[in-house]
């Protein structure tokens, strides 16, 4: 269904007004604001007759849904559960969703359930996603794009909010980083990846798996989706448990002809380099919702996702500086910052 309403001269709450009473054809009972989104997209829920959907809102000026609608339809070919959409405005920017409730896999683990179960059953379905097809919604992951993700770290976290000196020393070696980690994420295998496969981009309904948050899907590493998922910014696993998972991750991979020619061993060092490339732009990114965006809640999860840098850089020769640099400089400062804070 799509809505022809022109958003010139429009406010942005009667838009959304106009969007739900021509899908309802009347005006909803409830609409509830939904916090808890890294990004400029804003969620409702909306109540209406015993009927509950979830009002996916961004604003044209900010964003763009046309990725969101049609990258929904393509995991769908592809066998993997994501929302039902019930209606939908690109050029609004409005799109009407089931309401999959409010249980993360992040929900299921603070309540210790079988948590190596469900991270195989979600290992298990990473092939599925691998194996979509490139759509034109992807953007390109090139050696350009994963240099952008690198230097959020150094812009937003260290240069903006620790107002950390960065010395020409310091940023010869971090430009040798970068190039070693670029180089890495390049030469793996390159499948569609859903680019934030964590614990709370994944809900449990009816029983099943549901996977949300899917419109930055791009064509790139094989290891990143699990590394998103067993290396969680939101909840860190236990030693025994990831060494666990990652072997299943790696059985799964193979057995699904996605890891040519790579032993274990190599699989585990590439596993490691993608996460440390995932976490110094994650570091960046809460730090830059906070500064930018005028978002603190992800302060908190600064220093576990530092941590996560820390332990795959002290493993790696050439990456000494950065492991010396998080624990003698970066890390206290942070932790000094986040007093400052609260």
């Amino acid at each position: 269904m799509t809505q022809n309403l022109s958003p010139e001269g429009v406010s942005r709450a009667q838009a959304r007004s106009a969007f739900l009473h021509n899908y309802y054809n009347a005006v909803p009972e409830q609409v509830t604001a939904l916090d808890g989104d890294a990004s400029f997209r804003r969620y409702f829920r909306i109540i209406h007759e015993g009927s509950r959907l979830i009002l996916l809102d961004v604003a044209p000026q900010v964003g763009d849904v046309h990725a969101f609608v049609e990258l929904n339809e393509w995991f769908s070919k592809g066998a993997v559960r994501v929302p039902q959409i019930m209606a939908a405005d690109c050029a609004l920017g409005f799109v009407l969703l089931e309401d999959l409730g409010t249980e993360h896999l992040a929900d299921r683990l603070d309540a210790q359930g079988d948590v190596l179960e469900y991270y195989e059953t979600l290992i298990e379905m990473l092939p599925d996603i691998a194996r979509l097809p490139k759509s034109p919604h992807m953007k390109p992951y090139d050696a350009a794009f994963i240099d952008m993700e690198l230097d959020i770290f150094s812009e937003w976290l260290l240069t903006h909010w620790l107002q950390y000196e960065i010395t020409e020393n310091w940023q010869r070696q971090w430009s040798a980083l970068k190039k070693a980690l670029i180089s890495t994420m390049l030469e793996q295998t390159q499948v569609t990846m859903h680019r934030d496969f964590h614990s709370r981009n994944i809900m449990w309904h009816q029983q099943q798996w549901v996977v949300i948050d899917y419109q930055d899907a791009v064509q790139g590493p094989v290891c990143y989706d699990v590394v998103s998922l067993l290396k969680d910014c939101y909840h860190t696993l236990a030693d025994a448990q990831f060494e666990h998972l990652q072997r299943h991750s790696f059985d799964v991979l193979s057995k699904a002809g996605l890891l040519t020619n790579s032993s274990y061993t190599d699989y585990q060092q590439q596993l490691a380099l993608t996460g440390l490339q995932r976490h110094l732009k994650a570091a960046g990114i809460f730090a830059r919702l906070y500064l930018r965006d005028g978002k603190p809640g992800y302060l908190q999860n600064i220093l576990p996702t530092l941590q996560y840098i820390y332990d795959a850089a002290k493993c790696v020769d050439t990456f000494q500086w950065l492991a010396t640099c998080l624990q003698s400089e970066i890390i206290p400062l942070t932790e000094a910052k986040l007093e400052q804070q609260t």
